[in-house]
């Protein structure tokens, strides 16, 4: 078979999202979300996307890049999508190859990537070469109109003895430092939550860019736990999905000196709450499988565990 890897082009957005949906159709994105995911991206990132041709159009795309959330300059993560139709033919090898070699320029001293439990392909993949599991997310989903809040009707009256609010981020409008005040409490917060890398803070800047600028945030759905006092003890945020009616959870958690106090489950069911009054079929979550807090929560709530996703690392070279 014919085919071509090139760099990619504006002109490719459709046909790269095409390749996505048909690879992951329960993880659908859009040309509208992919062009502002690359319009915000982190200026540092090393950021590459191809394209492979097979003569009658585009049929994979790969990319290298870098977590803003866990930079490092030498930590690159490769990914390769192919259309279903065109798997087994060298296709994602060639691209593989293609984007280390790209990579190699900026000296990395590790590789990173992902895929589902369940897609043995991609498992099948990495692991032929040479990556091996550093983390598990287990995925959960809830019906939420098969949930039943009668059972937790008394559910947040440990927060309110704590003296917590609940509000949303357009009732925390009024709150001139509500910005900084959020992106420190998520700063905390993201330093609990496991990671393959250690975690690197974004700037309130990237922070303001990258979250509440988003497209797809919901500020009636995005809950912080507000203390006596005015801190921010605690969120929890759904958000929209690119292409379909489900909602995602983003981060949940609360700091230290605040748990134990039920705050996290009446973040969790106010937004299940706004779920169901918007009629929103189903939330996802994704949690590190050893999470054990959050994931008795959520199975409390009645979230069901999906496959997991898988997150592998090789490394190349010992850092210095």
């Amino acid at each position: 078979m014919s085919m071509t890897l090139r760099p990619f082009t504006p002109d490719d957005y459709p046909a790269v999202v095409a390749v996505h949906n048909a690879a992951f159709p329960e993880y659908r994105t859009t040309e509208s979300d992919l062009r502002h995911e690359d319009a915000t991206r982190d200026p540092r990132i090393q950021f590459g996307r191809w394209v492979a041709d097979a003569g009658g159009g585009i049929v994979a795309s790969g990319s290298h890049g870098q977590s803003p959330w866990t930079y490092h300059p030498r930590r690159f993560e490769i990914l390769v999508t192919v259309h279903p139709e065109h798997e087994r033919r060298g296709i994602g090898s060639a691209l593989y190859e293609h984007l280390v070699a790209e990579v190699a320029r900026f000296d990395p001293i590790a590789l990173r990537s992902q895929t589902r439990e369940d897609m043995t392909a991609g498992v099948r993949f990495l692991e032929k070469r040479g990556f091996t599991e550093e983390m598990r997310e287990r995925e959960s989903r809830l019906d939420v109109a098969a949930f039943d809040p009668g059972r937790f009707a008394d559910a947040g009256e440990r927060a309110r003895a704590a003296g917590v609010t609940i509000c949303t981020l357009r009732e925390l409008e009024s709150d001139p430092d509500r910005d900084r005040k959020l992106h420190e409490l998520e700063t905390d917060l993201l330093r609990d939550v496991p990671h393959a890398d250690e975690p690197t803070p974004l700037s309130l800047e990237r922070y303001r860019t990258v979250v509440l600028q988003s497209p797809n945030l919901l500020p009636d759905a995005f809950f912080v736990a507000v203390a006596p006092g005015g801190d921010y003890v605690g969120s929890s945020a759904l958000w929209k999905r690119p292409a379909d009616d489900h909602l995602d959870t983003g981060l949940t958690g609360v700091r230290p000196a605040w748990r134990r106090k039920g705050i996290a489950l009446a973040l969790k069911l106010r937004a299940v709450a706004y779920a169901q009054a918007v009629g929103a079929p189903v939330i996802r979550t994704e949690n590190e499988v050893g999470n054990r807090g959050m994931l008795s929560i959520n199975e409390q709530l009645g979230f069901v565990p999906q496959p997991a996703w898988v997150f592998y690392g090789k490394t190349l070279k010992e850092e210095a």
